[in-house]
């Protein structure tokens, strides 16, 4: 077996126990009643508010663990089971999510930097997938009739692997230093008994984790092109 299938497949197996263990501790902290009594839009609100953001909406989406801010329109998107929850998942998700809203309140040069990277992202995406996809069905046999053109797609597939590699390495301060604020706030507002605060943060630690977990698995198949090209080269 190959390093680099060992590799990918301790990453999906790392993903997954992840995964689950975020899911599994969203369910055990949903189920705590927060002592302050504030659902996951008040909380938001009261942050914003605290952080004297006037102009952003905390507004609910359909789905679970679909919580997100969105800069383009400037809105906190809670899913249901947040945006009406009073638990400790609840604050600590609602409260996380605004503080992507101050950091673009605050030109976070991270948050800045990964917005701008966004339209190229997925372009990236897109093409990686139509070359990737082209290669597998028969495409191969094509540029093997040439090397230069073969060569030519793994480039292509580097590249755009290499964008989606900085995407997801720059998404991890944005995503560290948005919970750092979640939990500061919290801290401050004496909202939290030390008990709530812990499962506050260790939520978000696992939420985390996600993203650390996606930016591996994107260097890995980032270096296993390149050993691909570089293979092909001697």
């Amino acid at each position: 077996m190959s390093l680099y299938l060992i590799l990918f497949i301790g990453v999906g197996i790392l993903s997954f126990a992840v995964s689950q263990r975020l899911k599994n501790k969203f369910k055990k902290y949903s189920q705590i009643r927060w002592n302050a009594d504030l659902t996951g839009r008040e909380v938001a609100e009261r942050m914003l508010r605290d952080n004297r953001i006037y102009d952003v909406q905390v507004v609910s989406v359909p789905g679970r663990l679909s919580d997100h801010y969105n800069p383009a329109d400037k809105t906190v998107n809670l899913s249901e089971e947040v945006y009406y929850g009073r638990s400790a998942a609840a604050a600590a998700v609602a409260s996380h999510e605004c503080g992507h809203a101050v950091q673009h309140a605050t030109a976070y040069s991270f948050l800045e930097f990964r917005s701008a990277m966004v339209p190229v992202q997925n372009v990236s995406a897109k093409i990686l997938n139509m070359v990737v996809l082209a290669l597998f069905f028969g495409g191969a046999f094509v540029f093997g009739l040439n090397g230069s053109f073969f060569s030519l797609a793994l480039l292509i597939i580097i590249a755009c692997y290499a964008v989606i590699t900085l995407f997801s390495l720059v998404t991890l301060p944005v995503e560290f230093d948005a919970s750092k604020r979640a939990l500061a706030w919290i801290k401050q507002q004496n909202i939290a008994s030390p008990n709530e605060y812990g499962m506050a943060k260790d939520a978000l630690k696992w939420a985390a984790m996600t993203y650390v977990v996606a930016a591996l698995g994107s260097v890995v198949g980032l270096l296993y092109w390149i050993s691909i090209y570089l293979g092909g080269r001697d």
